[in-house]
C-alpha cells in the first residue's frame, strides 16, 4: 500500500492524491489542482516513516542527542534494564549498545549498577540528568512534529497527531507478540 492511495469516497476530488507511479500525468493533475488542495506525498508508508525519523533526528540535534540515544533513554525511563535487553529491544548487536551506553554514562545520563543478587548482572538506570534531558527531548520533538502537522487543515492536524498516538499503542502492543485474527474487531462493530 502507498500513502498516495486515494481517500475514501466522499472526499473532494481536489484533495485526492495521484496514484503512485503515475509519473508526469500524476504531477500534471497535482499542478492543476487548486493551491489549497492537499500536496500529494509520493512513496510508501515506510518512506514517510523514514522521513519523519529524519525530522525527529533534526529536532534531537537541538538537545544534543542522537536518535539511538533518545531511544535508549526512552526505554530506560520505563525501568532499569540489562544491556542485552536493550540490544534486543533496539534490534542492535550487543557491542553497539555497549558503545552507546558508554557515551551516555560519560555524559552522566545513564548509570550502571551491579545487581545485589547477581553481581555478574549489570543493570542500566536513567540518572536524574538523563530524565531531565529525556523530558526536554520529548518536548522538543513533540513541538517540532506538531509544528509540521500545523501545515495541515485543523481537523487533519489533529488526526495526524492522534495517528502518532495510535502508532505508539500499536508498537507497544506488538512487543507482546502476534495476535490472532479473532482478536481484531470486525468492521461495523
Amino acid at each position: 500500500m502507498s500513502v498516495t492511495s486515494a481517500p475514501k469516497s466522499g472526499a473532494p476530488a481536489a484533495q485526492k492524491a495521484a496514484p503512485a507511479g503515475n509519473g508526469a500525468s500524476g504531477n500534471a493533475a497535482a499542478a492543476a489542482a487548486p493551491a489549497a488542495a492537499a500536496h500529494p506525498v509520493l512513496g510508501s508508508y515506510g518512506r514517510v516513516a523514514a522521513w519523519m525519523s529524519k525530522r525527529v533526528e533534526v529536532a534531537l540535534g537541538t538537545v544534543d542527542l542522537t536518535l539511538p540515544q533518545f531511544r535508549v533513554l526512552g526505554i530506560l525511563a520505563e525501568g532499569s534494564s540489562a544491556a542485552s535487553g536493550l540490544a534486543d529491544r533496539l534490534a542492535v548487536r550487543r557491542p553497539s549498545i555497549t558503545a552507546l551506553i558508554d557515551g551516555l554514562e560519560a555524559r552522566g545520563l545513564v548509570e550502571r549498577r551491579q545487581e545485589d543478587t547477581d553481581r555478574r548482572r549489570v543493570e542500566l538506570r536513567l540518572t536524574p540528568d538523563g530524565a531531565r534531558i529525556l523530558a526536554e527531548a520529548d518536548r522538543t520533538v513533540d513541538d517540532y512534529l506538531a509544528s509540521i502537522a500545523a501545515f495541515l487543515p485543523n481537523k487533519e492536524e489533529a488526526q495526524a497527531l492522534r495517528a502518532l498516538e495510535l502508532w505508539g499503542r500499536a508498537l507497544a502492543a506488538s512487543r507482546e507478540g502476534p495476535r490472532g485474527e479473532g482478536d481484531k474487531e470486525k468492521p461495523g462493530r
